[in-house]
């Protein structure tokens, strides 16, 4: 094992992504040998008392030390020191933070479904059922049934005839699609079977045809909330025999519960 542990970071810090901020801490660590090669990191909980953050927000961070080439995540085990240099020699870009992206889209599309459910027409509707057609016809294409999941939720948000709505969700897919935090939790998340589920779709659907604007927003933020509880999952690098205990603070955190 390592030294002391990881210094504490102010919780309250006024930087936008303190995952980033905790991701620096820790490379610096890394990178000055107080953790070696093999070294075991403190735990996810360990670091979340320590920091005083979120488990989520740790995540966050581990995912950008491995974007750095400078820690392994062993599911069941924990999260390793791979290298003491970053793999492109300098911090790796870092976007919004997944977790985070997708607590906005839950609330900005979760509105902007129950407005759309006010200004539906049959044309809309006849869209929306081609897009589920291109997902159930995608099978285990999942890059093709992701394209038509993206193209349906832009297509809600365009559905409610407010340009600034639109933008919103808009401008949080593109920062999905720009982040590559986002790109290794989507690889992580495939492995662990996480996919568009035409089913959750079909209930978002079925919402609007009704022009029920709270049936609408309640299908929509059940849906983005599986999606992070299954992500969730998807990350989970502590010991299994601790699964009960983190996954009910986890759904206390995103309140799943």
């Amino acid at each position: 094992m390592g030294g002391e542990a990881i210094p504490d970071v102010p919780a309250k810090a006024g930087a936008a992504r303190l995952y980033a901020q905790l991701a620096d801490r820790i490379a610096k660590q890394i990178l000055l040998g107080q953790y070696k090669i093999g070294d075991r990191l403190p735990s996810e909980r360990e670091l979340s008392q320590a920091f005083e953050v979120s488990r989520p927000t740790i995540r966050e961070a581990i995912i950008a030390l491995e974007l750095d080439g400078l820690v392994e995540v062993r599911v069941g085990s924990g999260v390793y020191v791979r290298s003491q240099t970053r793999r492109t020699g300098k911090p790796t870009m870092l976007g919004v933070g997944p977790f985070e992206l997708l607590e906005a889209r839950r609330a900005i599309e979760g509105e902007a479904c129950a407005l759309a459910a006010e200004r539906m027409t049959d044309e809309d509707c006849q869209m929306l059922e081609r897009l589920l057609d291109e997902m159930v016809e995608a099978g285990d294409d999942v890059p093709t049934a992701e394209r038509a999941d993206w193209q349906f939720h832009l297509a809600i948000a365009r559905i409610t005839q407010n340009s600034a709505m639109a933008s919103a969700v808009e401008a949080l897919w593109e920062a999905r699609f720009a982040s590559p935090q986002q790109q290794l939790l989507a690889d992580k998340a495939h492995d662990a079977g996480v996919v568009p589920r035409v089913g959750e779709h079909r209930a978002i659907l079925e919402a609007l045809r009704t022009r029920d604007p709270k049936a609408a927003k309640t299908a929509m933020r059940l849906h983005i909330t599986r999606v992070l509880d299954e992500i969730i999952v998807a990350t989970e690098v502590r010991e299994a025999a601790l699964l009960s205990e983190r996954m009910q603070a986890r759904r206390r955190m995103f309140h799943l519960e």
